[in-house]
């Protein structure tokens, strides 16, 4: 089989539910924040003092951890989604 036909044949995600796309929203945002502060971090960190290393590492864990909450439900989305297609996932 061509390899072209070979990737038409493969299986899409699962339709972006309200609750996946608020989701993703999110995620995006804590990304475009995570380069904001990166960005302008001297400012951020004359503004704040002391407390902006803590502010940039909670707002990193935060992302991460939003990350991975993010990534589990959308590939449990995707299986489920498969199964019911009747695609082996």
């Amino acid at each position: 089989m061509p390899l072209w036909l070979d990737l038409l044949r493969t299986p899409m995600a699962a339709p972006e539910t309200l609750a996946l796309r608020r989701m993703r929203r999110t995620w995006q945002g804590l990304c475009l924040s995570v380069a904001l502060v990166v960005a302008f971090f001297t400012q951020i960190h004359t503004a704040i003092g002391r407390g902006a290393p803590c502010f940039v590492a909670a707002l990193l864990v935060g992302a991460g951890l939003y990350t991975w909450l993010y990534v589990r439900r959308k590939n449990a989305a995707d299986s489920a989604f498969l199964e019911r297609a009747g695609e082996p996932g």
